[in-house]
């Protein structure tokens, strides 16, 4: 992948990453209100989640490589 495909695909993980963060959220709001909420689907956002932070951390990792002076 290029730099300009590397970028475009830093974006869109970011935004799912936001997105699963405004989800998890929701339903752990809801579930306070319910008295019971969806634990699995919680636990599974979060899993899917520290994946895409993984995966963005590897592209900026690849985008702006650690100089050692």
């Amino acid at each position: 992948m290029n730099e300009a495909e590397l970028l475009k695909r830093l974006e869109m993980l970011r935004s799912e990453h936001r997105d699963l963060d405004a989800a998890i959220a929701a339903l752990s709001e809801s579930g306070r209100k319910d008295g019971g909420g969806d634990q699995l689907q919680i636990a599974r956002l979060k899993k899917r989640k520290l994946r895409l932070k993984d995966q963005i951390s590897l592209i900026e990792d690849t985008l702006l490589p650690d100089i050692i002076a």
